[in-house]
């Protein structure tokens, strides 16, 4: 209805970061997970050549395609959704998340002692409509030595970590510079999201 304000946003998206940082800016938001059936991490396969702008963009409007089928499937109550990928590049190379510990290690000597970009795509959707931004943060980490790469990697961290690391956790202490949105980088860049969700009228209370 026209003038309604919703007085949260579903969020679909099994991140703890991102339900989070939803929760510190004081937004209303409910989960909407993928099925047991569904193949997530298929929406979140490179194509040859792709950049990653046009990747992180892309993945992130898919997983609004997967999530309005399930509302519609699950009869959920109508309100906007909020999707978001995070993407790691490396000059036009893309490190999302590696395979395995082998597969990040390889990624944190490729970032040792070099700047990277990290993007983030937010698209908030309604009805037939959907709103899309991305923020793009750069970092710059020190050198890193292979017993630090090595103990990094036994700790867990970095797995399911788009570039192998959580800007949050215990790799901060190697990061010598960082220029954007910190929230960006942690997967919710949060100035991008207040804006998207105050244009499809979710009540806010900042």
């Amino acid at each position: 209805m026209a003038g309604m304000l919703y007085d949260f946003v579903y969020l679909a998206s099994a991140s703890p970061r991102r339900a989070q940082l939803l929760a510190q800016a004081g937004i209303a938001f409910r989960p909407l997970l993928p099925d047991r059936n569904e193949d997530a991490e298929t929406l979140e396969q490179e194509r040859t050549g792709e950049l990653p702008l046009a990747y992180v963009q892309r993945v992130a409007l898919l997983k609004l395609g997967a999530a309005r089928r399930r509302l519609a499937r699950r009869g959920l109550p109508p309100a906007p959704i909020l999707c978001a990928d995070t993407t790691v590049a490396l000059g036009r190379r893309i490190l999302g998340k590696p395979r395995d510990d082998t597969h990040a290690a390889a990624m944190l000597r490729a970032l040792s002692g070099r700047s990277h970009r990290v993007m983030t795509s937010v698209v908030v959707g309604h009805e037939r409509l959907h709103h899309l931004a991305t923020s793009t943060s750069r970092v710059r980490f020190a050198a890193l030595s292979e017993a630090t790469i090595r103990r990094y990697v036994a700790s867990g961290e970095p797995r399911d970590k788009a570039g192998a690391y959580a800007v949050q956790g215990r790799i901060a202490a190697w990061i010598e510079h960082l220029e954007g949105s910190y929230s960006g980088i942690m997967g919710l860049p949060l100035h991008e999201t207040i804006t998207l969700l105050s244009r499809t009228r979710v009540r806010l209370e900042l």
